[in-house]
């Protein structure tokens, strides 16, 4: 049985997506820090390492990719993501980051905007973008 689990664990492993957090190549910003990405995506600040506006990009709602991407980065599910975001709402702190539905859109937005910043797999990664945050570092 513990085996059986083990294999799971692994199996789960091996198929979560690898997710890096870009900028467009155009952008001044050659890297930021986990703490800097997960301010900017809970809005606790709007601005990116060199004074710009940041525009933060999500994927869908519900994606794999979206709820790897917080797990790893901030330790939250969905569901507490959506309670936090309820808040700042509420007390007119903030709005949470505009949605897209997938990583072409990310690309598209991100690629387009040298204020935006979004995250998708490693694997839709082009030129047009530059990774500023590597999933290794999104890791614990």
């Amino acid at each position: 049985m513990l085996v059986v689990s083990l294999i799971f664990i692994l199996a789960g492993r091996l198929a979560m997506a690898e997710v890096v957090t870009v900028v467009s190549a155009k952008s001044s910003i050659m890297t930021l820090s986990k703490n800097q990405v997960a301010d900017i995506f809970l809005g606790k600040t709007n601005r990116l390492s060199d004074g710009s506006l940041a525009v933060p990009i999500d994927q869908a709602e519900g994606s794999a990719l979206r709820d790897e991407f917080y797990a790893a980065l901030v330790g939250k599910n969905a569901a507490q993501m959506k309670a936090h975001w309820s808040k700042i709402i509420f007390t007119g702190r903030g709005q949470p980051p505009k949605e897209v539905s997938n990583n072409a859109e990310v690309k598209n937005f991100v690629a387009n905007n040298s204020n935006a910043i979004g995250y998708i797999e490693l694997s839709a990664l082009d030129n047009s973008l530059r990774v500023v945050l590597s999933n290794d570092a999104l890791k614990p």
